[in-house]
């Protein structure tokens, strides 16, 4: 899964700086798991010392990765990002 070709929304083009899609999309392709869900979730913070806040989880099998990066462009977003098996789309949770 998510070996296909990508797109994002407006949403996302719109309000997620480039250098943080092409992150999700790199810790999507590095995941160590058994097999990966259609449905990977993504909750983005901006923390108050400016850092970036990244959970990234899937239900089945249950996943979870945290992460926090120094970053002057840190954002708070729900992003979702769904293979179909033709292509994957990310976008955030208001555009679902």
């Amino acid at each position: 899964m998510f070996d296909n070709q990508h797109f994002i929304t407006k949403g996302i083009s719109e309000t997620i700086p480039p250098w943080l899609v092409n992150l999700m999309w790199f810790m999507i392709s590095q995941m160590e798991v058994e097999s990966k869900d259609y449905l990977q979730v993504f909750e983005l913070e901006k923390q108050p010392d400016g850092k970036q806040y990244i959970c990234h989880k899937q239900e089945q099998p249950p996943y979870k990765y945290e992460i926090s990066l120094v970053c002057k462009t840190a954002v708070t977003a729900k992003i979702f990002v769904i293979d179909d098996q033709t292509h994957s789309a990310m976008l955030l949770a208001e555009e679902y």
